[in-house]
């Protein structure tokens, strides 16, 4: 990033969105944990959450996509999708760990080898990354062809202004530890990578940042599309496309945006916690 905006305090979000809140009113604030097996069947849960909102979101491709999880005991350690498994059907009980050398440390079913490559390299360049999204979602897709970073266009994509990297070094499906490096270098400390002619990649503080990020981005990138497509979209002014992304583009923010799709899921799918 260009300028460093200092990200608001969680009670500073709250207060700038709802207001002052009466007594005895509360907001949703990242659960603390009293020892590690509880946050990581936690996490594992938001893992499962996290690929039914992909699922309902429309964002597989056949076997492509992975969201991944560091294990809170083991940070050299991620939980990740089965591969070859729908992501409307995967439950906490399904996900597989995998250490950053690809040994499948727990499951029944294999690694996808590109998750591995990508994610592996991601979480390893990014000790500050506990999740990393990324899927073949269409406009996301669509958008990450012409080869150019989004434009401060709309509020909502201001969270990545500034904040988001591009790699243009396609070279087919990733199959080459180097190019997991370099797509993590492409990365650097962004929240997001556009992966010319392949699509997007997300990465939190948690599963539900990252795939809040994940969200808003392949929506910001369908945004853009039909602004172009329509005419010539009118940029927002550097100084107010900061001031928006010190708004909405911290890692609660992050966090609390995604909090209303976890309950749909909790309430349409409360298997996934199986």
């Amino acid at each position: 990033m260009t300028d460093f905006v200092t990200a608001p305090a969680p009670a500073e979000v709250v207060a700038g969105a709802a207001g002052p809140l009466p007594e005895g009113v509360t907001v949703p604030m990242p659960p603390t944990f009293e020892d590690v097996a509880q946050e990581r069947r936690y996490r594992k849960e938001q893992l499962a959450a996290g690929f039914r909102l992909f699922g309902r979101f429309g964002f597989s491709e056949g076997v492509a996509g992975h969201i991944t999880v560091r294990d809170p005991e083991h940070p050299d350690r991620f939980w990740v999708n089965p591969f070859g498994m729908s992501f409307t059907r995967i439950k906490a009980s399904d996900l597989i760990l995998v250490d950053h050398e690809g040994n499948l440390l727990h499951g029944a079913r294999p690694v996808n080898r590109a998750a591995f490559l990508i994610h592996g390299a991601v979480h390893r360049a990014r000790p500050d990354a506990v999740a990393a999204a990324h899927a073949h979602s269409l406009h996301g897709k669509a958008f990450s062809s012409l080869g150019v970073p989004l434009d401060p266009i709309t509020q909502d994509a201001c969270a990545f202004f500034e904040d988001h990297g591009l790699y243009s070094d396609y070279r087919g499906v990733v199959s080459d530890a180097e190019e997991g490096k370099r797509i993590a270098a492409a990365l650097g400390a962004y929240k997001a990578v556009i992966l010319q002619n392949h699509g997007l990649l997300t990465v939190g503080h948690s599963v539900a940042e990252a795939v809040w990020w994940f969200i808003t981005m392949e929506r910001s990138c369908q945004a853009q599309l039909l602004a172009m497509a329509a005419g010539t979209p009118r940029h927002i002014d550097r100084e107010t496309a900061l001031h928006t992304r010190g708004q909405l583009g911290g890692h609660f923010a992050g966090w609390f945006q995604a909090q209303p799709l976890y309950e749909m899921i909790a309430d349409s799918d409360p298997d996934h916690v199986n």
